[in-house]
């Protein structure tokens, strides 16, 4: 997943953002549990930020260039479909820049 070396390339910040306790972020949580020290060894500068809220609808937030943002809402994606949310984040940042 060479993908995963590139977001500090070609982004900003990213920010998680869900519920600590409802069942619809469940899967977000996980995914955060499992993928946040492996994003965070390759892109050591990137702030990747946890934000949880309750009561709120899980998203992944994806800042860029100026200030440019994008939101993907997370809710009853698996794990492998929010590292394919944050692959096709990662490519907007990618054809932002180009």
């Amino acid at each position: 997943m060479a993908w995963r070396e590139l977001l500090s390339r070609n982004l900003k910040e990213l920010r998680f953002i869900f519920c600590q306790s409802s069942p619809a972020s469940s899967l977000t949580r996980e995914f955060v549990n499992t993928n946040y020290k492996d994003l965070k060894t390759l892109n050591p500068k990137l702030p990747i930020l946890i934000r949880e809220c309750r009561g709120i609808e899980p998203q992944l937030w994806a800042r860029y260039d100026m200030g440019v943002e994008r939101c993907v809402r997370l809710d009853g994606l698996t794990q492998a479909q929010i590292s394919k949310k944050l692959e096709e984040l990662v490519k907007i940042g990618a054809a932002l820049k180009g």
